[in-house]
């Protein structure tokens, strides 16, 4: 078997390692030598976009946020359902992954960055939902590991109830928030409702039908009051 071959380094704000490795055409990111994601499974966040933009697909301009670039398979799901006039505001808290999306990770989900209705926002995903009231038609957040923030601490605030606010705010009336989790999370859907928000909650596999981990998507749907 090929050994590991290292492609890229960096460090989280709370100190953590981050490396991108290859081996045999499959990519891994991990952290803390903890595998975080890989490009043999992607269904589960393939399946967060066409559930968030369900709506969204329909309309002639939405404008969506997807928070956590990853390897970029969420991203290219969600510009393959969106019509030409859209908008994808990308936020993505380290550089380095922005980097390895335009270098070695480019090619997996056919280069999405390069798609002239997709703006990159370095920087937390919390900062570019506070830019501006009703901006978006639907928020996806594929961040850490979920609502249990996994590599960073301070992600635990957009699950919070000031966090659910803040995104509730961004949302457009008819707008949705949908949440890549790793697990179920009873706690995390009671937040929701008790944020306002009407809730769903999908239950799939990592590699759709072709099995792999149960996963959650939670969706939260801003209606009009």
């Amino acid at each position: 078997m090929k050994p590991w071959e290292l492609l890229g380094h960096t460090r989280t704000p709370d100190g953590d390692d981050m490396t991108l490795m290859r081996r045999s055409g499959e990519y891994v990111i991990l952290a803390n030598g903890r595998t975080l994601m890989s490009s043999r499974m992607h269904g589960s966040e393939e399946a967060l976009a066409m559930l968030a933009c369900r709506r969204a697909r329909t309309l002639k301009e939405p404008c969506v946020l997807v928070g956590g670039l990853g390897m970029g398979f969420t991203l290219r799901a969600t510009l393959d359902l969106l019509p030409p006039a859209a908008t994808v505001v990308v936020a993505e808290l380290l550089p380095a992954v922005v980097e390895w999306n335009r270098g070695p990770l480019g090619p997996l989900a056919a280069h999405p960055l390069t798609d002239r209705r997709v703006r990159v926002d370095v920087g937390d995903v919390a900062a570019t939902l506070g830019s501006g009231r009703a901006r978006f038609d639907a928020v996806l957040l594929d961040v850490d590991n979920g609502p249990d923030a996994l590599t960073a601490s301070h992600n635990v605030g957009l699950y919070n109830d000031s966090g659910l606010a803040a995104i509730r705010a961004a949302l457009k009336i008819g707008g949705v928030l949908a949440v890549w989790s790793a697990r179920e999370d009873r706690k995390f859907e009671q937040r929701l409702r008790h944020g306002a928000f009407t809730v769903e909650v999908a239950r799939v596999r990592g590699r759709l039908k072709k099995g792999g981990p149960h996963h959650a998507i939670f969706l939260g749907h801003n209606r009009a009051a």
